[in-house]
């Protein structure tokens, strides 16, 4: 079993690099000097490296791998609503080739993940928000539903018009949590607030790949006064953050990784108030390098609050103001004074 340690200081160094950009599809990258070794299969959810949030993350592990470790890594990206064969040939192919760990982005790896580890037994793999049913395979869980608790209190103490909103990419058990979180803390700050929560499919995972819908979708939240929206959707979610960029006064919370700092999304930071983050980079990066230490994390991981598995970020100083409050919610749900729900 894993246990969390010096978190804080892997996240700083993670933080610190740059993001290399990568088409997606299907890529690979090598690192000089290590062209002997396979290194890593990581297998992304839809969207790709490129969405500036939950599989960038991921993609920050295995870049600080290969700096830190001289690693290399061979990617491979999902299609939208794809077959449980289509994922198990991907992460087939990524063992038969002799990547170690392979590790799958997202909850639609779960399944599959654990399938294909029984004809491997030699590898490691790795599963992001899913859990682990084999002895080879580490699946690293987080708890997102508290760090939305803490983008629901800042958007609480930000909102001019005391309405705020949600937007789910997929209506599952997984997204749910953000929204419960962030239900939580809005009304544990301020239970006069009203808050819209919508979604923007209800099974099809093209919710996280469909920036045009998301961006209609908070066009019409903002129409009707919202002035804070918080998205997890993946890729999606950029769409949201744009449309909320044309709204003076208005903000957008985005989600994974720190959204203020992506690349992608810079024309549209200063309406970025903050983000949930979760430490993806941190949980991919602690893998590899125990397989390269020759000490292989496995059994089910969890990165709650207590850990700094997931944080609120504070890039752009836009919320500066309310850190005192954050801050307080933050040490009572560690404490345990305060219990997040992870369902709405």
């Amino acid at each position: 079993m894993r246990r969390v340690t010096q978190l804080v200081a892997a996240v700083s160094a993670a933080a610190a690099l740059a993001v290399t950009a990568t088409a997606c599809g299907e890529s690979s990258t090598e690192s000089a000097g290590n062209k002997n070794k396979k290194g890593v299969g990581l297998a992304f959810d839809v969207g790709g490296r490129d969405d500036h949030s939950f599989n960038e993350a991921a993609a920050r592990g295995t870049d600080r791998a290969e700096k830190k470790l001289g690693t290399n890594t061979k990617e491979m990206t999902a299609g939208n609503n794809e077959t449980e064969a289509t994922r198990e040939q991907r992460l087939t192919s990524l063992a038969e080739a002799g990547y170690n760990p392979v590790i799958g982005v997202g909850f639609n790896y779960g399944k599959s993940i654990n399938k294909v580890a029984k004809d491997f037994p030699d590898t490691t793999f790795g599963v992001v928000d899913s859990g682990s049913t084999q002895k080879n395979v580490s699946g690293m869980t987080f708890a997102e539903h508290e760090a939305s608790y803490l983008v629901g209190v800042a958007a609480a103490k930000k909102t001019k018009n005391k309405k705020v909103a949600f937007i789910g990419g997929v209506n599952n058990a997984l997204i749910q949590k953000f929204e419960a979180g962030y239900v939580k803390g809005v009304k544990d700050t301020d239970p006069k607030i009203k808050i819209e929560t919508d979604y923007l499919y209800k099974e099809s995972d093209k919710g996280f790949n469909d920036p045009a819908r998301a961006k209609s979708m908070a066009k019409g939240m903002l129409s009707r006064g919202n002035d804070v929206i918080y998205s997890a959707a993946g890729q999606s979610g950029a769409g949201s953050i744009e449309e909320v960029s044309k709204v003076k006064g208005a903000w957008a919370i985005g989600v994974d990784s720190d959204q203020y700092r992506q690349k992608g999304l810079e024309k549209y930071r200063d309406a970025i108030m903050t983000s949930a983050v979760k430490n993806v980079d941190v949980a991919v990066f602690e893998l590899i390098k125990s397989v390269q230490d020759g000490k292989p994390l496995t059994g089910n991981q969890t990165f709650s609050l207590k850990e700094d598995g997931v944080s609120v970020a504070t890039s752009g100083g836009h919320i500066d103001d309310v850190k005192d409050d954050i801050d307080k919610a933050a040490k009572d749900i560690v404490d345990g004074k305060v219990k997040v729900p992870s369902k709405p």
